[in-house]
């Protein structure tokens, strides 16, 4: 493969505009979106701004999405602080470094999955515990964020003990934060909501309005850290300000690795977090412009992202929902859009950095607080209720997890309840009893359809395959089957469902083929797809049933009828 991406060895002349449109815009609105996601990680703001920058770079160079747009987001940033705080103390020069560990130890995971060519863990976890997760997940950060909006310290490893430590807080609070960030809420969610529809009244394009409405948040950070600097409400109203953030490109060194092992866990679950949802941004994107996104290189571009993250002073990243389909929408063509991207923050912290010092904390948790109440997905928890209830137990459970015992918990949760949803519906098979739909080779449930059975025949189709957990199912139906018709001379097992038989299944199937032989009921297979065949040929089982194993059930009931013709059922 070659060193130089795709992209770039094709570059065309006529998409340098809308790339590097696209790089400005998503600078703006991924400033102040760097800032607050450092804040929700308990790191300092300046690593937030330094995980926007190689980590793009290097995800352009590896990653398939050509509109992906790679850096701090939400739900890693929550993961992140989850993971770290009950190792060391937030902030602290430990737990920056433990923060860095991690960044480097997802991308690591990242990477090497991608060289495994895993990229099918994208269906490891299903959408409703991604939906369950991501909800979770931004209630907790929301109520999180109060105490910012107050101006007061209160905390807690979940929802209850936060909002229990917000109440006893309250009066604490202090007036002019509460209204700086009473007013920063209330401004971006209504330019959120209302303010392209005002623009484009006025005679704004409606690209171009939307786009303006997605930064507001630049504008809310202009406004606001104006107003605290020219009265200095940092010192006489006891706002609390972002500071000092230190100016110059990151330092690129190896990072110290300490407290791997308690690390280890937490950096899977970002992987396959930040993974999931990157591929599912990516994919829905690419499939706008008829593009395709390779999970496997996905996996790559976002390992490299985090490793360049590690060794350039950031933490975890991954592919962020609202700054994608900004990229997307202000004519990003390639990742050359985020590379200018990159540069441009480059030339922010080099420079810049001073600017940001009278930025109120409360005003970063309003950003956050708009940003992730849009992540909270009541749509999905309604389709799912009304399709597959068990889908919405698992979403609801992990949300609910998420929000009572923290992140790690909750997603653990959802999977666990996710997977044991699916050993338990393989595990109760839907087995029907079948006939012909008169006049044709069709075979159909006779609890459904009215169709034609031969005497003495039993015909079941399972529509599993058959393992350890459901071969004895199968085995208890077909014996009740017998009890109720006692004149039965042969058991047709109907196997076009069956993808699998395991060991245990094999050893059922065989036990009960020899019962059945010594009652004088014939024991037969029809519709047994090749790769099942090619095992079974070899057993004891295959070998007695050689002769009794019919490419369709079509033959095996005209040899059943052939034989009621021979030798009638006895009444």
């Amino acid at each position: 493969m070659s060193a130089i991406p795709h992209w770039l060895r094709n570059y065309r002349r006529s998409a340098l505009a809308g790339d590097a449109t696209a790089g400005v815009i998503v600078t703006v609105m991924l400033i102040p979106q760097s800032l607050a996601y450092a804040l929700l990680a308990g790191l300092p703001p300046e690593m937030g701004l330094y995980a926007s920058i190689l980590p793009i770079v290097a995800y352009a160079l590896l990653g398939s999405s050509m509109t992906l747009a790679v850096g701090p987001v939400a739900v890693a940033s929550l993961m992140t602080a989850s993971a770290l705080q009950p190792l060391a103390a937030t902030g602290s020069a430990q737990y920056i470094s433990l923060a860095i560990t991690l960044s480097l130890l997802s991308g690591g995971m990242l990477a090497l999955f991608g060289l495994l060519r895993l990229g099918f863990l994208a269906h490891f976890l299903s959408h409703p515990v991604i939906s369950g997760f991501i909800s979770g997940s931004a209630v907790l950060i929301a109520v999180g964020q109060f105490k910012h909006l107050l101006g007061v310290q209160a905390g807690g490893h979940n929802v209850l003990e936060t909002l229990a430590a917000l109440a006893h807080a309250l009066p604490d609070a202090k007036s002019v934060t509460v209204m700086i960030g009473a007013s920063s809420l209330v401004f971006l969610w209504a330019a959120r909501k209302y303010l392209a529809r005002a623009l484009m009244r006025l005679g704004v394009p409606a690209k171009a309005a939307d786009l303006m409405g997605k930064l507001s948040p630049m504008l809310a950070v202009i406004v606001s850290t104006t107003v605290v600097a020219i009265w200095r409400l940092d010192t006489t109203a006891g706002v609390s300000v972002v500071g000092a953030v230190p100016k110059g490109l990151p330092a690129v060194g190896v990072p110290s690795l300490q407290g791997v092992g308690a690390l280890l866990l937490p950096a899977l679950l970002i992987s396959l977090v930040g993974f999931v949802e990157s591929v599912s941004v990516a994919q829905s994107l690419a499939l706008k412009r008829q593009q395709r996104i390779d999970p496997n290189r996905e996996l790559l571009g976002l390992g490299a992202a985090n490793v360049a993250s590690a060794f350039s002073g950031g933490f975890p990243v991954t592919g962020g929902f609202a700054r994608s389909v900004v990229n997307f929408a202000a004519g990003a063509n390639t990742p050359l859009a985020g590379v200018i991207s990159a540069v441009l923050m480059g030339a922010v912290i080099a420079a810049l950095t001073g600017l940001f010092h009278y930025l109120p904390h409360a005003v970063l948790a309003a950003t956050i607080i708009v940003a992730v109440s849009s992540l909270i997905d009541f749509e999905t928890l309604h389709e799912a209720w009304q399709y597959d209830k068990a889908d919405a137990a698992s979403l609801l459970a992990t949300g609910v997890g998420v929000v009572a015992f923290g992140v790690e918990v909750g997603i653990l949760m959802g999977v666990a309840l996710s997977l044991g949803t699916l050993v338990w519906r393989s595990s109760h098979p839907h087995i029907a009893v079948v006939g012909r739909v008169p006049g044709t080779e069709h075979f159909r449930n006779v609890d459904r359809h009215a169709v034609d059975t031969e005497p003495g025949l039993i015909a079941l189709r399972v529509d599993e395959s058959l393992y350890f957990a459901n071969a004895s199912v199968l085995q208890d139906r077909i014996e009740a089957l017998l009890a109720a018709q006692p004149d039965t001379r042969e058991v047709l097992l109907v196997c076009s469902a069956v993808n699998l038989i395991d060991a245990t299944a094999l050893g059922v199937l065989t036990a009960m083929e020899s019962s059945l032989r010594e009652r004088g009921i014939a024991f037969v297979l029809s519709e047994v797809k090749g790769p099942v065949m090619d095992r079974l040929e070899a057993t004891p089982l295959g070998m007695r049933l050689k002769g009794g194993i019919f490419l369709s059930t079509h033959e095996a009931f005209a040899q059943a009828r052939r034989r009621n013709q021979e030798t009638p059922a006895v009444p």
